[in-house]
């Protein structure tokens, strides 16, 4: 039975706020043919921007895609609105970059081989061969690529090519414990998705769950965002944090932030996937 999905597509948007944003795009995709599904909105007062979700389906279309694209163009022109339209028919391809621990790595898999992940897993990447029987389970080709400084360079530009090649829409950092150089994150722009296992701005960088034990916070947390390079400074997707007491050692914050670290990376990855996510200003928006 074919996907009931496949049929639909959504359209993000961002733009100067003014009147008659909404009744232009509603008027334009009725006009075309598109059922609108759900649609959710946004403005930032102090920017001045408004922001769009539109989820539709194409069913009953009365003209082709380009000729929706070019509806879609012409009130872009018309407000100064960027914007992106993703069809679900395109599934994405992602490729997960791991090191040696494996927490995150497999509720990825497990919840895309459930279905809660949309989209298709092209590849593993690691800097260890560590996790390559967790890959061999679920079916993946699994590449090695390790690191040091006097190779990082030209192992990067190897994973590069073969992200290229494989058409990757999205990097996953599921606790891949390398700092990737600008040349990387550079070149995919809003395509790389970081966790970090602390409730960032606290805690950046190396050993955060140390840092947390040694001042003796009472929250711990983990934030999923997207890498810049800036490190651990990229925009916020999903955090989220649990208790910790002055009866914890850092094994236990370790354990604790586990949990959080699975689960904050999931979400972020689905809506991801899903299109529910808008970059500006170094922030996001992220629709329900």
């Amino acid at each position: 039975m074919a996907d009931p999905r496949s049929t639909r597509a959504t359209l993000l948007v961002c733009c100067p706020d003014q009147r008659g944003i909404v009744a232009a795009l509603a008027q334009t995709l009725h006009g075309h043919g598109a059922n609108i599904l759900d649609a959710d909105q946004h403005t930032d007062t102090a920017a001045g921007r408004f922001f769009q979700r539109i989820h539709f389906d194409l069913v009953e279309m009365r003209t082709d895609l380009v000729s929706l694209e070019a509806g879609i163009g012409e009130v872009a022109d018309r407000f100064d609105m960027t914007w992106r339209l993703s069809h679900a028919s395109a599934r994405k391809r992602v490729a997960i970059f791991v090191s040696k621990y494996d927490h995150c790595l497999y509720d990825l898999l497990l919840r895309h081989r459930a279905g809660e992940l949309r989209c298709d897993i092209a590849m593993i990447l690691s800097n260890h061969p560590d996790l390559q029987p967790v890959a061999e389970w679920f079916g993946l080709p699994y590449h090695v690529f390790p690191i040091t400084k006097e190779t990082k360079a030209e192992q990067e530009k190897r994973e590069m090519a073969l992200i290229d090649e494989a058409q990757v829409d999205l990097v996953v950092l599921a606790r891949y414990m390398q700092v990737l150089s600008g040349d990387f994150v550079g070149r995919y722009p809003g395509r790389i998705i970081n966790i970090h296992h602390s409730f960032l701005p606290a805690f950046m960088g190396g050993r955060p769950y140390h840092q947390a034990q040694a001042r003796g916070v009472k929250l711990i947390g983990a934030t999923a965002h997207y890498a810049t390079t800036d490190l651990d400074e990229g925009p916020i997707i999903e955090q989220d944090v649990i208790r910790a007491s002055h009866r914890d050692e850092v094994k236990d914050l370790v354990r604790k932030g586990r949990d959080l670290e699975r689960t904050v990376l999931a979400r972020a990855v689905r809506w991801h996937l899903e299109d529910r996510v808008l970059v500006y200003d170094n922030k996001t928006v992220v629709f329900d």
